[in-house]
Parts: structure tokens; sequence; C-alpha cells
């Protein structure tokens, strides 16, 4: 579940290169997610480990965790 909300969530991430040629890139919707590294592929690898662990801080701090492309998050408190 986490590895296909990850997924999607790349697919609607924008990058940007800055003035001193590194990139960054971030995901509308998804508040604080930014990452940026020196290339493309690199700042794309950043962005999904920020995005995991985003997932899993709002996750243990009971927090929603907002759907992309379909895509929910959702957990159960066990009984």
């Amino acid at each position: 579940m986490i590895r296909e909300y990850i997924d999607r969530a790349l697919r609607n991430a924008s990058y940007d290169k800055l003035a001193d040629g590194t990139f960054v890139g971030e995901v509308d919707g998804l508040q604080g997610v930014l990452a940026s590294a020196s290339t493309l592929e690199e700042c794309r690898d950043q962005l999904a480990e920020v995005i995991e662990e985003w997932v899993l801080v709002r996750v243990s701090r009971g927090l929603a965790v907002p759907p992309v492309d379909g895509v929910v998050v959702k957990v159960t408190a066990d009984s």
C-alpha cells in the first residue's frame, strides 16, 4: 500500500532546476514534502524517501494521509 502511494505521488511530483544547477522536487497536496539534490535522479530518489517518512510520521501521530490518485493509506487500530 505504501509503495503504491509513493509511486503515485512521484508521478504527480514537479521538479525545478535551480540557478546553481541543483534540482528541487515537491508533490502538490503533500505539505512539507520537498527534496533537493545535485541530479534529477537523486532528487527523485530523495523525494521517495521523504514521502515514505512523511506518511509514516503522519500515521504514527494519528493524522490523516491525503489520497493520491485514488490511493489511500488507511490504518486501523487493533482491538
